[in-house]
């Protein structure tokens, strides 16, 4: 933000000095990313615990703008367990996207960068990449066969003037296609149509996006994730704007799908309830941090951070007759100039006068239940 003016007003001198010191920065960052023949070395690393799928330790994710660098993810750190669902739970420009396109290195460049931290993505037989690190050539490699991702809103995600077997076939002879002739190519694509639960597979194997209803757009676009039988899928909301019936039948269809190929998810979603059905394990972020993570049983019955407590209290209950839903006050800090203390003190209900200090140190409340508020002592205790 501006120097000078305390109101954030930005002079046209200020915003150049900006851009200047941003282009330094992407540039330097940019010949990294653009080096050739990268050796393996350089990107290989060890899983804390091999149990896990993928590690995120203390990821940094900025977007340098001409107002400003906007943290968008600021110093993150969670697990994924192999074979399991961890839902990332949060509002709207909490960072939880940006956290899995950070994986999926398909940030905006050169704009947006991966600063700090490590991804481990477990690769198999003891080996691990620091996905930080992975050149691009590597990295379309380890998308689909290693990682890969539903998108938000499958009508913008799906090309328009392609039909539907073409795209699902491209994924295929791109990253699992060698030796297989188009006929095979086309006969793994109609079992994956099949298998999603379309039964019209021929039909719809010709057919157009703009041809297909809502759910059978987004169950495309998982047949289209699971094409080469990833270790990782990471689903961005993948019910948004389906109705009820067919946002339980996707839903069950995941939970099908990742038990049949051992998979991990990653759940991104706004619905407690989706989270509550499908999660093993929950992350809760706030303005780019995790500000409360652990299993789903215990974040449900013993929500500690004032945030998660909210989100559970703002949320309809079946039978509960009330005259208004909760809604939590007050507004995200701007993501260009965030506080040195507890991102949620401003609009906390529950604020301390250790509040006022720096940011809070993550607390253990068990093995698996990690929160970061000055509510709690180092020994997990509530205090009065």
């Amino acid at each position: 933000m501006a120097r000078k003016h305390a109101e954030g007003y930005l002079s046209a001198r200020e915003s150049r000095r900006i851009t200047r010191e941003n282009r330094k920065i992407t540039n330097a960052l940019e010949k990294r990313h653009k080096r050739k023949n990268v050796p393996e070395s350089e990107y290989l690393c060890a899983m804390r615990d091999e149990s896990n799928a993928v590690e995120f330790d203390n990821v940094h994710t900025y977007f340098y703008t001409d107002v400003g660098t906007v943290k968008a993810v600021d110093g993150i750190s969670f697990d994924v367990p192999i074979g399991k669902t961890v839902g990332v739970v949060g509002e709207s420009g909490c960072g939880k996207s940006v956290t899995s396109l950070s994986l999926m290195k398909l940030l905006q460049r050169p704009q947006g960068q991966v600063v700090a931290g490590e991804i481990r993505l477990n690769m198999g037989d003891g080996k691990a990449y620091d996905v930080t690190k992975v050149p691009g050539e590597k990295m379309e490699a380890i998308r689909g066969n290693y990682v890969s991702m539903i998108f938000q809103e499958p009508m913008t995600s799906l090309n328009p003037v392609f039909r539907i077997g073409d795209q699902v076939d491209e994924v295929i002879a791109l990253h699992d296609g060698s030796g297989m002739s188009r006929g095979d190519v086309k006969k793994r694509t109609l079992e994956l149509i099949e298998m999603v639960g379309i039964a019209n597979s021929e039909g719809v194997y010709r057919m157009y996006p703009h041809e297909l209803s809502g759910g059978m757009r987004q169950r495309i676009m998982i047949a289209i994730a699971l094409a080469c039988n990833p270790r990782v899928i990471i689903a961005d909301e993948p019910t948004t704007a389906l109705d009820v019936t067919i946002q339980a039948q996707i839903l069950d269809l995941l939970r099908h799908l990742k038990d049949k190929i051992n998979s991990s998810i990653m759940l991104i979603t706004h619905d407690l309830g989706v989270i509550a059905e499908m999660a093993d394990f929950v992350v809760v972020m706030y303005a780019g941090r995790v500000v409360e993570k652990g299993t789903a049983a215990e974040i449900f019955a013993n929500p500690a951070h004032p945030y998660t407590i909210g989100l559970m209290a703002s949320k309809p209950v079946v039978g509960k007759r009330v005259d208004k839903l909760y809604s939590i006050p007050g507004k995200v800090p701007n993501p260009i100039n965030m506080p040195h203390y507890c991102y949620f003190r401003d609009r906390c209900e529950m604020r301390c006068p250790q509040c006022d200090g720096e940011y809070p140190a993550e607390i253990s409340l068990s093995e698996t239940h990690k929160v970061s508020c000055y509510r709690y002592d180092q020994n997990g205790k509530a205090g009065e």
